[in-house]
């Protein structure tokens, strides 16, 4: 019973965290384009300029 004690408060301050994060991610904008990632693995990159160093 008195295991309770401590993994409620534990259970609770974590799953508040995981509920943070998502939300912060969420805001961020994390979330706003999950179709275009996948599709750009498959377009060659543009080409990139040399840069010559004297």
């Amino acid at each position: 019973m008195t295991a309770l004690l401590l993994l409620i408060p534990c259970a609770l301050l974590l799953g508040g965290a995981g509920l943070a994060a998502f939300l912060w991610a969420l805001r961020s904008g994390q979330f706003d384009d999950l179709d275009g990632a996948g599709s750009r693995i498959l377009f060659d990159d543009p080409p990139q300029k040399e840069k010559h160093h004297v």
